[in-house]
């Protein structure tokens, strides 16, 4: 009972995900063919509400659940990286229809063959974590 608002919250994230079609595979191969806005509407209110979010968090100097300060650290901006990072991330999307959200919500929405998605997406995660060091920065 001590986590069920993180329940509460996962649910209302569902409900709004699949409400807005931001699950529909449909909907993906749309925004990667530009042929509609949708995907982009919902991405660009993700990102606006990100910067209203973070900039409130700095300003009122917001605490994680435990109390510590929520920090945030300046990123090594070397290109290649988010480039490489950025091309196998979006492949992954097109390919499978669904980035990290969608894809536990297509699970809990019946569609179990994301079921293999997530496993291959928590093995990418992993590997990355193992090659890490080893990857070009």
């Amino acid at each position: 009972m001590k986590f069920i608002k993180y329940l509460v919250v996962g649910i209302l994230f569902g409900i709004v995900m699949a409400k807005s079609e931001a699950i529909s595979w449909y909907r993906i191969q749309e925004m990667f063919r530009f042929q509609a806005f949708h995907m982009y509407g919902i991405i660009g209110t993700a990102v606006v509400l990100g910067i209203i979010g973070v900039a409130l968090i700095k300003k009122f100097k917001l605490r994680d659940i435990t109390g510590d300060p929520i920090r945030f650290y300046p990123k090594n901006k070397s290109v290649p990286r988010y480039l490489i990072g950025g091309i196998i991330f979006g492949l992954g999307w097109a390919l499978t229809g669904a980035c990290p959200g969608p894809m536990v919500v297509n699970i809990g929405y019946g569609f179990l063959s994301f079921g293999i998605v997530l496993i291959f997406a928590t093995l990418g995660t992993y590997l990355y974590g193992v090659l890490r060091d080893k990857l070009p920065h």
